[in-house]
């Protein structure tokens, strides 16, 4: 009988010692015979966290793969296991300040009294973490959602495929997240961290122009000076702020600064215009750094090595040709009003057509040529038009539409790059006046590189071919690829960024879409 007591009491004993014993038995069973993922219990798994069900197929697909733990090894948690909560705390910082799902729990898993054993659970949780923020951070919206905020340039269907691979190929000795985005990204995410900063330190004051004042320049003293200054130096664009009501040469240089970082000349002067601008709250400024961060992600980087393209950028009005992989040439533009929006996508120039035909839409020669001829009998001939084909067209020469050259790159849309006898309207600041087409200020010496370098053209013959009254093409041999784009925000590479008109109202849709999810 002795002995029984004996027996139960040890029996007890062994329950009585800390539950960290039991815990310590449990690890060294790991250490000695890693465990396997019980995938039965993967279903379950996503019945109680209902917000990873989006992941729940490459999830089952990964721990086909790999049966055994991903995340812990014999010591506990591995080192990227914390490197991936660490980029989690720091999306914001990607231009994504959105939920977190399961953060509690996401947290809990790194606490040191839970972050040594291996629990089915912790393990599900990091996993779709991870597929969580590499859709987010790495690949952004699906295609289809992308198209949906008027966004036609190609983008590769970034998967989770490539990331499930990284996983199951294990990760054990990875410290870092490497990604490579369009260059853009980069020079943003940095002046994302300058506005954050900014506005973690209380953003700035409203600038107020005094009443009946309509501008202000050198020599001229206000309260509004004292405002503007304090506003040019929280964003970098004076070195000191001494609180003086004087214009002096520090606010010339000041507003020069800002003027060029944002691609506008506000003649050493404060202007309304001026104060509006400035007085965009930081917040603002957050939101459309994060927005256009995103449209980076839509981007192949593999344009970061091309060689050669042409790219039009709608809201600030420019074209960039690049060769050698920098910026050879540049030029206002002209881009499509808000009924005829200028379309979001890509294509490859094939030909240039010299001295070329306009021929006439059929919307533009229904809503605006009929009724026109029907007012005027003459209309045509004063306007050098001519039916062809019964269609309307008008004739080469200095009046026409598209001037003196367009550049084809052929698509759905019909839209194309031309020159324009209008010139007048590359003076204005917003530039919106077409029906979709693109057209170039410098539109002669786009042509002449392109001629120069595809078949040594001079000056001359291009001259020439220009106004040869005739329409006359040359196909090219090595076609030039041409994406237009919009970015409402622009950086470079020393923090500088440039802001732009939302031009056809698309940030904030892909705000609200972006920051929801």
């Amino acid at each position: 009988m002795k002995y029984k007591y004996i027996l139960i009491f040890l029996m007890c004993s062994i329950w009585i010692i800390s539950p960290a014993a039991s815990m310590d038995h449990i690890q060294k069973q790991f250490q000695e015979n890693p465990s396997q993922i019980d995938t039965t219990k993967i279903a379950a798994f996503f019945e109680t966290y209902p917000k990873f069900s989006p992941y729940q197929a490459q999830v089952k697909l990964l721990y086909k793969k790999h049966t055994d733990y991903i995340w812990y090894d014999k010591k506990g948690l591995i080192e990227f296991a914390y490197v991936l909560h660490k980029q989690v705390q720091q999306m914001r910082e990607e231009g994504l300040p959105v939920a977190v799902p399961y953060e509690t729990e996401w947290d809990k898993i790194f606490e040191k009294q839970t972050g040594t054993i291996p629990n089915l659970d912790s393990e599900l949780i990091i996993s779709c973490m991870y597929f969580f923020y590499t859709t987010k951070v790495f690949s952004g919206f699906t295609i289809g959602k992308s198209e949906e905020t008027g966004w036609y340039l190609p983008r590769e269907n970034a998967s989770n495929a490539a990331y499930l691979d990284t996983l199951a190929q294990g990760i054990g000795s990875k410290k870092e997240f490497r990604h490579e985005y369009f260059n853009q990204y980069y020079p943003l995410k940095q002046a994302l961290k300058k506005y954050l900063e900014i506005e973690k330190n209380g953003g700035w004051k409203v600038v107020k122009l005094e009443k009946e004042i309509k501008s202000l320049q050198k020599g001229d003293s206000s309260a509004t000076v004292q405002g503007l200054r304090n506003r040019l130096f929280l964003e970098g664009f004076i070195t000191e702020d001494n609180a003086s009501i004087v214009f002096d040469q520090a606010i010339t240089e000041g507003i020069a600064a800002y003027g060029t970082s944002q691609n506008h000349d506000f003649e050493s002067k404060i202007t309304p215009r001026l104060i509006e601008m400035l007085n965009i709250p930081v917040a603002s400024r957050i939101k459309t750094i994060s927005v256009n961060m995103e449209r980076c992600r839509w981007i192949s980087p593999k344009i970061n090595t091309a060689q050669e393209y042409i790219a039009v950028n709608i809201p600030s009005f420019r074209l960039l040709y690049y060769r050698d992989g920098k910026p050879f040439l540049v030029s206002k533009v002209v881009v499509g009003k808000e009924f005829h929006k200028t379309i979001v996508f890509s294509g490859s120039m094939s030909y240039l057509a010299f001295s070329p035909y306009w021929n006439v839409p059929t919307s533009i020669l229904k809503k605006e040529i009929l009724p026109n001829i029907k007012k005027n009998p003459n209309y045509l001939e004063n306007q050098h038009m001519e039916w062809h084909d019964g269609q309307v067209r008008q004739k080469p020469g200095g009046s026409n539409a598209l001037g003196y050259v367009k550049f084809m790159f052929p698509n759905s849309h019909n839209i194309y790059l031309h020159d324009s006898p209008s010139k007048s309207f590359f003076n204005k600041d917003k530039r919106a006046f077409s029906h979709g087409c693109v057209r170039v200020e410098k539109a002669r010496e786009l042509a002449l590189a392109i001629m120069e370098k595809e078949a040594s053209w001079s000056s001359k013959k291009v001259d020439a071919a220009m106004h040869l009254g005739k329409e006359n093409t040359y196909v090219l041999q090595d076609k030039i690829p041409v994406y237009i784009a919009y970015f409402t925000a622009w950086a470079d590479g020393n923090g500088n960024i440039a802001f732009y008109d939302d031009l056809y109202n698309r940030d904030n849709a892909l705000a609200k879409v972006l920051f929801e999810n």
